[in-house]
């Protein structure tokens, strides 16, 4: 018969942030450099991946829209089989773990097992890019209400945004690439002014960022005009027409 581990692992779930290394945590960091298992999903960047040190094993549960490499379940399964092994898991999101990032479902499920687990928060998404285009999303002048929502999420139809933008509100949209012309159709019938500012930031904090703006009434259009690829969120608001084009020119400096 096969000895039971004499111990049992401990489940991490890090955020690893919107892609660059230097605004992971520092306990992220440290974990990510010292860890012996990674399983990590496709958003993570490959400069954080790169941290890790030789021999480290990665598994990656990258998802796409409409093709999963492994269901959540699955992903479930694997960290709670690992850690009953005896190994210790660092499971990196992109962002932060409870922002739209299903670490809610992993941590039930390791807790279910009798896994010990620690949540590492990472800056999400919205907050990232809205650093690194020096778009503020409240401002004393404009917006003091802010809202995340997902773009794709159990079918878009299904979800109630009555209220969450307009006047002196502030909409961040995470996963709305592909249902942008279906968002902006969906804001407008609640009662948002079609010529409202939306800002688009794609790839945030990484060299190859850009910020578009434009009217709701034409996101669909200016998603599909400049070829938007995921990794981008939405921003629906008046905070949206803010923002510096010299940060772009300054990360883009940064990097070189």
């Amino acid at each position: 018969m096969r000895e039971a581990p004499a111990r049992t692992g401990t489940v991490h779930l890090v955020g690893a942030g919107p892609g660059d290394p230097d605004l992971l945590t520092l306990r992220a960091a440290r974990l990510v450099m010292n860890a012996k298992l990674i399983v990590h999903d496709g958003l993570v960047d490959p400069a954080i991946l790169a941290m890790a040190r030789p021999g480290c094993r990665m598994v990656s549960v990258a998802k796409q829209r409409a093709r999963h490499s492994l269901p959540q379940d699955a992903i479930n399964a694997l960290l709670v089989r690992e850690a009953l092994a005896g190994n210790d898991v660092v499971r990196l999101k992109g962002g932060d773990p409870f922002v739209f990032g299903r670490g809610g479902e992993e941590l039930e499920a390791c807790r279910a097992a009798g896994i010990t687990v620690e949540v590492v928060p990472g800056i999400s998404a919205a907050l990232g890019a809205a650093a690194a285009a020096q778009l503020p999303l409240t401002h004393r002048d404009e917006a003091s209400v802010v809202s995340f929502v997902a773009g794709q999420c159990k079918g878009l139809s299904g979800q109630n945004w009555a209220g969450l933008a307009g006047v002196g509100r502030t909409l961040v949209i995470y996963m709305g690439v592909a249902t942008a012309e279906a968002i902006a159709e969906k804001l407008i019938a609640d009662g948002l002014a079609p010529d409202m500012p939306v800002a688009v930031i794609e790839n945030a904090c990484r060299p190859q960022m850009r910020v578009l703006r434009g009217p709701l009434a034409g996101l669909g259009a200016l998603m599909t005009r400049e070829k938007v690829r995921s990794p981008a969120v939405i921003v629906v608001g008046t905070v949206a027409a803010r923002g510096s084009e010299a940060a772009l020119t300054a990360l883009a400096e940064a990097a070189a």
